[in-house]
């Protein structure tokens, strides 16, 4: 039988002058089954996209991993994943993923959804941790339950807490706990009915309210995007929300707008990566 899992991988960007221009140079150190395959610069050398693996390919109950980046100032980094993660049945044991971010440059973190099986126990963190200047772009997908096959998140539970920082100081914190079989899940002021959620936020830009509404507008008016709820935190700090009954509606959506802000946040052209297309 499979052991417990205990993972661990850290990550540093760091920005390098060479003759042919800056670079965002990369550097990792892992213990156990968490990994990054190679530095890719399929949009130039002053972005690093990197694929964080997670061999097992799942989650376990009894399972420990923490993930840590650091993006220094001047460096631009880019992490996804190269398919969902998996949290499977607990077996009695809860599961956990640790993972903080701390950004002086420019960071997108849009890993693909994670699916929760029925019956697991799940205690997720994510925190981020912003610099003066420092820019970021993300997202969090989570499925509940494998509708396709049939299956219900009947039992278990789900806990989870998103956290930005800026200048040392909370500038949003979000809190999900949900049991399998729940009523949040049917209400209407939970996820009523859907078993799909999401959020994004985007950090670094003035919205202005005539840009703001310009933002919505265009949102408003593609199908993908309709039910998307955008609201303003702070003068640079956008948070979206979504629910739904399909995975691939709710990352289309996500997508959308990720691809409408990256260019007023980061200065860089909408452009997916390619492992999304696999």
């Amino acid at each position: 039988m499979r052991g417990d899992w205990q993972a661990r991988l850290d990550l540093r960007f760091w920005p390098s002058s060479a003759a042919s221009g800056p670079r965002t140079l990369l550097a990792r150190s892992h213990e156990g089954p968490l990994r990054v395959q190679k530095a890719l610069y399929p949009e130039g050398d002053e972005l690093c996209h990197v694929l964080l693996v997670h061999p097992p390919g799942g989650i376990a109950g009894g399972d420990r991993l923490a993930i840590s980046a650091t993006v220094e100032r001047g460096a631009q980094g880019f992490i996804t994943t190269p398919g969902a993660g998996k949290w499977y049945r607990a077996n009695g044991r809860e599961a956990g993923q640790q993972v903080r971010l701390a950004v002086a440059g420019d960071l997108e973190w849009l890993p693909q959804e994670a699916i929760v099986y029925d019956a697991a126990s799940v205690r997720s963190s994510l925190r981020i941790d912003l610099a003066p200047g420092a820019r970021c772009l993300g997202w969090d997908i989570v499925a509940l339950g494998r509708q396709a096959a049939g299956e219900r998140f009947a039992t278990g539970c789900f806990g989870q807490t998103i956290e930005l920082w800026r200048d040392g100081q909370p500038a949003w914190i979000e809190l999900t706990r949900l049991a399998g079989g729940d009523e949040l899940l049917a209400s209407p002021v939970g996820l009523d009915g859907a078993h799909v959620f999401g959020c994004f936020w985007a950090c670094g830009q003035t919205w202005s309210d005539a840009a703001l509404e310009a933002l919505r507008e265009r949102l408003a008016a593609e199908p993908a995007t309709r039910a998307l709820a955008l609201t303003r935190l702070a003068d640079d700090l956008l948070v979206a929300r979504l629910r739904g009954s399909r995975t691939e509606a709710v990352r289309a959506a996500l997508e959308a707008l990720w691809l409408a802000v990256r260019e007023p946040v980061l200065g860089r052209a909408p452009q997916r990566p390619r492992i999304w297309a696999t």
